[in-house]
């Protein structure tokens, strides 16, 4: 019989490796793409949908997934999506045609839109107020903060061997979260007759506003940014008329929420931007290799566990603002570091040290962010704080992959336009940690003193 602390370190593992399996699926498509499109003859477009359309559904249906969790039950709709992801993994890994083969990751996304949002709320209602919250977040930030770079890792390992299995290596670990998480998982208690009411005018709103956000920064298309616009501006008013909102407006009057939320847009504007930067300058200006790529980004993805392993010190030391302050200032160092990068440059010399300085960044700011952002709302609204944090990750995301793109078909051919994302992306955390710093400066969490990670 497992007492209940053991339970509780179970729980969290299994739901950091649901979170963990989310954040890599959207970088495992990345090394793998060249090997899919010459194996089934897919067109560039084609190839693009199998990563943007898991990001459009996840980032269009995370603030969704983030109230349904609060109002059918967290646990219910962690396992429901859960099944879902590894089922749509599956199938992918199967599958020949291009078609079929994008409507998996659109799935996939809607799936993790919904397991994500409840997997941070059963962390944060798990785990009492104080430093065992902030020690399960910190792990949980870890989790999510390394799933990205071990994607690009495991992308170039799986694809020397066959590109199926970049598909398939969901599957076996979903299913090992779903047979332990019944007995480890609280069961949570049902919210009040008054709580369960849904806001279908606004969850139709946002939803839609969203994805077409998302795809009109992935697609550049003018028309879905209007409607985007159009569709966002009719939440608002819904939300402002709305007995049961299903995003409460008044949210954002906590200058913690917004401070923490748009740092976390930029954070992903960043690391997220610089990262699809990254691999194309290794595989198309230093020639290397998927495996080559894999291993090369291996030290930086290191630095984040490490530095994500200490960093429930540091910020009961300086408090949450200042930790993601200094986190998103060496980040920006570490993106920098890299306008040293040429036509041949050298890895221990120039490219090393700058994966290094940035993993640090990273694995301080991303953390500190997000238990920011969730420590400020109460537990009944866990759910939408876990939606509205992971929403701005992905959302920025696509901002920052899709400006550093069109920055680099605009430059100078050459090493000149991955200066210029560079220069960006710097820059993109550089404004995070303004953010950050005139944002959580006052956040009340801050007095708090988390145990050692």
């Amino acid at each position: 019989m497992v007492k209940p602390e053991g339970r509780r370190q179970l729980a969290l593992v299994l739901l950091c490796t649901a979170v963990f399996l989310d954040s890599m699926d959207l970088s495992l498509m990345g090394v793998a793409l060249p090997a899919i499109g010459r194996d089934l003859s897919l067109s560039e477009g084609t190839l693009q949908w199998l990563v943007s359309g898991y990001a459009v559904a996840y980032g269009g249906f995370l603030l969704l997934g983030g109230r349904l969790a609060d109002l059918l039950g967290r646990r219910r709709m962690f396992l429901v999506s859960l099944a879902v992801f590894a089922a749509a993994s599956l199938v992918g890994g199967l599958l020949s045609e291009g078609w079929l083969l994008v409507i998996t990751r659109v799935v996939k996304g809607l799936a993790a839109a919904l397991t994500a949002p409840a997997a941070l709320s059963l962390i944060t209602t798990t785990f009492t107020e104080g430093s065992q919250r902030h020690r399960a977040l910190g792990v949980y930030a870890l989790a999510g903060a390394t799933g990205y770079s071990g994607g690009l890792i495991a992308s170039g390992l799986l694809t020397e061997v066959s590109w199926r299995l970049v598909f398939f290596l969901p599957v076996p670990i979903a299913l090992l979260v779903l047979l332990a998480a019944p007995r480890a998982l609280p069961q949570g208690g049902r919210p009040d007759r008054a709580g369960r009411r849904f806001d279908a005018a606004g969850a139709v709103a946002v939803t839609a506003g969203v994805l077409s956000l998302v795809y009109a920064l992935t697609e550049t298309s003018w028309p879905a940014g209007g409607a985007a616009a159009v569709l966002l501006a009719g939440f608002v008013l819904v939300e402002r008329r709305q007995r049961f909102p299903l995003v409460p407006l008044q949210v954002f009057r906590s200058r913690a929420v917004s401070g923490a939320n748009l740092a976390a847009l930029a954070w992903a504007c960043a690391t997220i931007g610089w990262q699809f930067a990254a691999v194309l300058y290794l595989q198309q200006v230093r020639g290397y290799g998927a495996l080559a790529t894999g291993l090369g980004i291996v030290p930086m993805g290191a630095a984040i566990m490490v530095t994500a392993k200490l960093v429930g010190r540091l910020i009961g030391r300086w408090g949450l603002g200042r930790t993601a302050v200094v986190g998103m200032l060496v980040q920006a160092a570490g993106i920098l570091l890299f306008l040293r990068a040429g036509t041949d440059a050298g890895y221990a010399g120039v490219l090393l040290p700058a994966l290094v300085v940035h993993g640090v960044g990273n694995g301080l700011s991303f953390p500190s962010l997000n238990i920011a952002a969730v420590s400020a709302l109460p537990d009944d609204q866990q759910g939408l704080a876990s939606g509205l944090i992971t929403s701005a990750v992905q959302i920025g995301a696509g901002i920052g992959v899709a400006v550093l793109a069109s920055l680099m078909t605009a430059a100078a051919p050459g090493i000149d336009g991955y200066r210029v994302a560079f220069l960006t992306a710097g820059c993109f955390s550089l404004i995070g940690a303004a953010l950050a710093h005139f944002g959580l400066r006052a956040h009340a969490e801050d007095a708090e003193t988390p145990a050692p990670a």
